[in-house]
């Protein structure tokens, strides 16, 4: 199966972010775990895996607003594959294992010990000199990677300043600081190759397994990050006060009635333009060579965004400004690897016909999700059966509650028509588990659709509920926290879903 076959047949796949994953140390990693994890739903009839975006967080552990749009989150490094590597000992490891609960990720400990264990690797990968494998390897990855000096650069000076933002740092350093900055440059270089290195035998076994791994690319990035620190002319920000005038977000919608106020830096797409959507290419090209297919988050925008005036309060006061639309997609077609095959369009939320026909005109599949059906038209594009052929739809996303939990608070009308829609015929629709007959009957009712690929996370496939949602959308705190044990994953009902994969036709 190659990555090119992602819109030749209708697919089912699994939603679970790496950190999600079983393992010692306190969040998952890229270990054997996420082998057994491809191997598993592999054997249910599944064959894409779709997680969550794998690179660096913000304080509020969101994967969605991190300090650069290329880097890796080396928390997801996994200690064990360093020790075949003369990089740490066993020792060093088992500092790494975290001894408290399994069901949920620790941020806090991951950050401190993989921060020992890394620095440690480090150093010893210095002691093994130029002449040893390892580092040919290195330099042959730190020389195909254009955006990894400047990251690394940011991340060095980042350090020397305090860990403060880009915009408060003071020009020049001694001599001594430089030295400092170059060995600090040095160790962001290589705890990026470990990253990309172990992510690739994560996706090369899962490829050989038959999976197809679905990745979630962010359309914005911080404003403390490499990205705008490297060229702000990209960004709408003042070249001389580093302020901007106006900032990302989304109007007031299903998540919240204020809207939500992300206050990420809006591009500059007149400039990228002008240049050739540079930034672009290099960043939609990056994420080809990652994965086998790309969701592009919050792909209205491109086609008209939310400007919020950097001093409001709330989303409220933004506006609608047109987007880069067909010159930014007319672009990427020169991309190596491109095909339309390989993106998904999240596209989920309020929009017009400039969406319509941008998404109709690049020709991607646009999302559906369930729980977004049920209002008291009885006409919403959700329903499954309103759905085209060239949709990815969901019983959830990362953003929504899990099922159970969804009908728990859905309104009695709510409820009542979703269930009835989906032929539940059972009497107790708040049982939960892996059983759960009124969870069945909405997933079935997705698989059913003419949806080319069909989605499911993993909490849904346990019947869980809402304490163990991913994320509530405007809310910082509490969220990217929920993970599984393998007993978790080793109960799910293997043969329910391979019946229902065959069944509906999704391979």
């Amino acid at each position: 199966m190659t990555n090119t076959e992602a819109g030749l047949k209708r697919r089912a796949g699994v939603l679970l972010s790496i950190s999600s994953l079983p393992g010692p140390f306190g969040i998952g990693v890229f270990g054997d775990e996420a082998k057994r994890f491809a191997d598993r739903i592999r054997s249910m009839g599944f064959s894409c895996w779709q997680v969550l975006p794998l690179g660096t967080l913000d304080e509020g552990n969101s994967p969605y607003c991190g300090e650069s749009a290329f880097a890796g989150n080396v928390l997801y490094i996994d200690p064990r594959g360093l020790l075949p590597l003369g990089l740490v000992s066993d020792s060093d490891v088992s500092d790494c294992v975290y001894y408290g609960t399994p069901h949920t990720v620790d941020y806090n400990f991951a950050k401190e010990k993989k921060n020992t264990l890394l620095r440690k690797a480090f150093e010893a990968f210095k002691r093994q000199g130029e002449s040893s494998p390892l580092f040919a390897e290195y330099s042959a990855f730190v020389s195909s990677q254009a955006w990894l000096r400047p990251y690394a650069e940011y991340k060095a000076l980042k350090e020397l300043h305090g860990n403060t933002p880009w915009n408060t740092w003071t020009d020049g350093l001694g001599d001594e600081q430089k030295a400092a900055a170059e060995n600090l440059s040095f160790f962001h270089r290589f705890s990026q190759f470990l990253f990309y290195r172990q992510w690739k035998e994560i996706r090369d076994y899962a490829n050989n397994a038959g999976i197809l791994i679905i990745g979630d690319m962010p359309l914005y990035i911080g404003y403390d990050s490499a990205d705008v620190w490297d060229d702000i002319r990209d960004f709408q920000i003042d070249p001389v006060t580093f302020k901007p005038e106006k900032v990302a977000g989304v109007p007031p919608d299903y998540f919240s009635e204020d809207g939500q106020l992300w206050g990420n830096p809006l591009y500059d797409w007149d400039e990228m333009k002008r240049n050739g959507f540079s930034w672009w290419k290099k960043r939609v090209a990056n994420a080809l060579k990652l994965y086998d297919i790309v969701r592009i988050d919050h792909f209205r925008a491109l086609a008209s965004y939310w400007a919020i005036p950097a001093d409001a309060e709330t989303a409220k006061s933004g506006a609608w400004v047109k987007g880069p639309g067909m010159d930014l997609f007319d672009a990427l077609a020169a991309i190596p690897g491109y095909s339309k095959d390989r993106l998904i369009a999240e596209d989920l939320g309020l929009f017009g016909e400039d969406v319509k026909e941008l998404l109709k005109a690049v020709g991607l599949p646009g999302m559906k999700v369930i729980q977004f059906a049920f209002d008291e038209t009885g006409e919403s594009t959700n329903l499954p059966h309103n759905y085209e052929k060239n949709t990815v739809a969901y019983a959830g996303t990362h953003d929504n509650n899990t099922l159970l939990g969804w009908l728990w608070e859905a309104a009695p009308e709510e409820r009542t028509f979703a269930l009835r829609y989906c032929g539940y015929k059972g009497g107790n629709w708040q049982e939960g588990g892996y059983k759960s007959e009124s969870c069945r009957a909405l997933i079935e009712a997705v698989w059913k659709s003419p949806a080319r690929l069909a989605v499911v996370s993993l909490q849904d496939m346990c019947g869980y509920g809402k304490d163990c949602r991913m994320n509530i959308p405007g809310d910082p705190k509490g969220n990217w926290l929920f993970r599984a044990t393998d007993e978790v994953i080793n109960g799910i009902d293997a043969d329910y879903f391979r019946e229902i994969n065959g069944i509906f036709g999704r391979k």
